[in-house]
């Protein structure tokens, strides 16, 4: 009888306080309180769907309630500053004080168990400087490409309209104009709150082809020609998959394609669309680079690349193979890491799908020297990239600069509820919910998106200058050390193999890529079979 202890004593405590309304009125407030817990009571025991609650009723909503607010009391009493994921509390800290012009130094040393793999640092110089630079660029653009542009080292990262709200949509591009730097639009097109800004737009064309498709899903040359020379659309990305859950399509239910979406997407109001797994525009490493071509006409010019999250490498090398064939250059690649995301993704995707940003840079990078084609094709790299540190490590492997999604998230007031597809964002960031959503006030947080990535560059250049360096672009794997063990260490060069320039198209059975270089073929994505 103990199991249904917490129901009699509310029967027990409803009397008495009906009791005692002949004494009170008073105690009408308990009469209130004991009434509608017996009734939670008595519809947890003739319920049919939670057996917990049957069976312990009132009391089995303790742990409903507590279930509810883990991610709380975890985040905010359990953990220590260094614990948390995906993000912890000291790496959240850094953007809101960074975003708030608030000084980001710390006390007494680090936090972090720097004797322990795979903990890495920056070699520095004793002949440190000063750079003179405060805003380094990248230029991007293949050999004739008649509109190259000079990209920021960090911008946002691929978020669409619908995952992001409106308000949120258009802080981040007002915050992009102000402080210089691109604005991706994701896979859901350019909607009028990517516009509102004015800031430097990167159009992401998914397998939906969203914004330029046609009735059936496929893409359309002329709508998509007629959004590309918008001139505040200055790149052109072809997504091929992404971190949070690559090889994956999406759904998007026709409850959610409201009037905007819809405008941005080019699809019916209600009417539900999907993202196949893979492009229809082509199906082949060369096909792919004949597709890259068709959009750089169809732009007026404009630099045209991809982002993909790495997984068969021989794919990868194929795509190299195909420019080196058909001498047709992507202007860039961006490499996203498995542990990027800002949306929902199935767990066995999130967790165990997809090449790790390191893992997954080092390849493209090995990919694109191996064959010298580093000189033409940009590298971008984006997944959990918020710190000045985590940018010069990408970029003296190979990158060129950084994108982060979840940094900038950070800087409008996201606390990491993980609500994000649930449409209950507290922050009013990742939500549709206009109520939600009045709570962000854009002005104030476009500020912080400025605040963010000017002090972030301001802390890279720092770190740029410890290495005896005056540009991002002088950093080289030699400057990174990687702890293998407890007592080894080595540079980035010999910790992540890379090979060297030339290497593949010269001698590739001398690199650790040789069977993934023999596998990879330009007229299919499968693999070449090796006896």
């Amino acid at each position: 009888m103990y199991r249904f202890l917490p129901l009699i004593s509310s029967i027990l405590m409803l009397a008495l306080f009906s009791a005692c309304l002949m004494v009170s009125s008073f105690f009408w407030v308990g009469v209130i309180l004991m009434a509608g817990l017996t009734g939670v009571g008595l519809y947890d025991v003739f319920q049919t769907r939670h057996t917990l609650w049957r069976n312990f009723p009132i009391a089995a909503r303790i742990r409903w309630i507590a279930e509810e607010l883990r991610p709380f009391f975890r985040a905010y009493i359990v953990e220590s500053d260094t614990e948390g994921r995906p993000f912890n509390h000291e790496e959240r800290a850094m953007v809101y004080r960074r975003a708030k012009n608030v000084t980001s130094v710390e006390p007494f040393g680090s936090q972090l168990n720097i004797d322990r793999p795979p903990y890495e640092w920056l070699s520095h110089s004793v002949a440190a400087r000063h750079p003179a630079g405060t805003d380094p660029r990248v230029k991007i653009g293949a050999p004739g490409t008649a509109h190259p542009y000079s990209a920021s080292l960090l911008n946002i990262s691929a978020m669409s309209f619908g995952s992001l709200g409106a308000h949120a949509i258009e802080a981040l591009n007002r915050g992009a104009a102000k402080g210089g730097f691109y604005h991706d639009t994701g896979e859901g097109g350019v909607s009028r709150y990517h516009r509102a800004g004015g800031g430097d737009l990167v159009w992401e064309l998914g397998s939906g082809y969203f914004g330029c498709r046609t009735k059936e899903g496929r893409f359309d040359p002329d709508r998509f020609a007629d959004v590309a020379q918008d001139d505040q659309i200055k790149m052109i990305e072809i997504k091929l998959s992404q971190g949070a859950k690559p090889g994956h399509g999406g759904v998007l239910p026709g409850n959610k394609v409201t009037e905007e979406i819809a405008e941005a997407r080019g699809i019916p109001v209600g009417q539900t669309c999907f993202s196949p797994a893979a492009h229809t525009a082509f199906s082949t490493p060369k096909g792919l680079m004949e597709f890259v071509a068709q959009l750089r006409e169809l732009s007026g010019g404009k630099p045209v690349g991809m982002k993909l999250c790495v997984g068969n490498r021989w794919e990868v090398l194929a795509i190299c193979k195909a420019m080196l064939e058909t001498g047709i250059h992507a202007d860039f690649i961006v490499v996203d890491g498995a542990e990027g995301g800002t949306g929902a993704a199935p767990a066995e995707f999130m967790d165990h799908i997809g090449a790790p940003l390191r893992q997954g840079l080092v390849l493209v990078r090995n990919a694109l020297v191996g064959c010298d084609l580093k000189r033409h094709v940009k590298l971008g790299a984006s997944g959990k990239q918020i710190s000045a540190f985590s940018m010069a490590a990408s970029m003296a492997l190979g990158a060129d600069w950084i994108n982060t999604a979840r940094g900038f998230m950070f800087s409008l007031g996201c606390i990491q509820s993980l609500n994000c597809h649930n449409n209950t964002c507290p922050t009013g960031i990742a939500t549709t919910d206009k109520g939600r959503q009045r709570g962000l006030v854009i002005p104030d947080k476009a500020e912080r998106v400025y605040n963010f990535h000017r002090n972030t560059i301001s802390a890279l250049m720092e770190v740029v200058g410890a290495a005896g360096c005056e540009h991002p672009s002088e950093l080289t794997p030699r400057h990174i050390m990687h702890r293998v063990t407890e007592d080894i260490a080595e540079p980035g060069h010999r910790a992540y193999k890379l090979i060297e320039p030339g290497a593949l198209v010269s001698g590739a059975d001398d690199t650790h890529l040789a069977r993934e270089w023999s596998m990879a073929q330009t007229a299919s994505f499968a693999p070449l079979r090796i006896d």
